[in-house]
């Protein structure tokens, strides 16, 4: 049950959160170019379609933690530090998303809409992202070394 429970758990990170870092990181410079070009509406539309896609896969990416508590319950690592660190840092890159890239994203699409939004915007947005992915990083990496474990999994 644990690798069904393993393979769930990398499979669902890799469909939601893949996405989500990749469009989050399209979205600044997509909308460097909204602001550029008022008038252009394919590149409102990039900004409309890249937000989607972040919102939709946010939604989708609450399944990774599900299934890594479950598989972490089932290896008995709840209360490893290389664990708890990874919770942490997971609940930091969804705050992070939630509560500074996706409201930033909506203000340039609806601004993009209006012919507004400024380069400071983009700017200050693709840091927040560069936030966000590098906490999923790091999360990638202590899943991966889990430094003191002993599963051997």
């Amino acid at each position: 049950m644990t690798k069904f429970l393993l393979a769930v758990h990398v499979l669902a990170a890799i469909v939601a959160i893949g996405p989500v870092t990749v469009a989050a990181s399209m979205f600044p410079p997509a909308a460097r170019r909204a602001v550029e070009a008022p008038d252009d509406v394919r590149a409102a539309e990039t900004l409309r379609l890249l937000h989607r896609i972040c919102r939709v896969y946010a939604v989708v990416g609450v399944v990774v933690p599900v299934f890594g508590f479950a598989t972490a319950s089932s290896m008995h690592v709840l209360g490893s530090a290389w664990l708890i660190t990874s919770i942490a840092l997971t609940a930091l890159a969804a705050l992070v998303l939630a509560a500074l890239v996706l409201p930033r994203q909506n203000a340039l699409v609806e601004a993009a809409g209006d012919g507004g939004g400024t380069r400071e915007a983009t700017v200050r947005l693709a840091m927040f992202t560069g936030v966000f992915n590098l906490l999923w990083a790091a999360v990638t990496v202590l899943m991966i070394v889990r430094p003191g474990s002993t599963t051997g999994a």
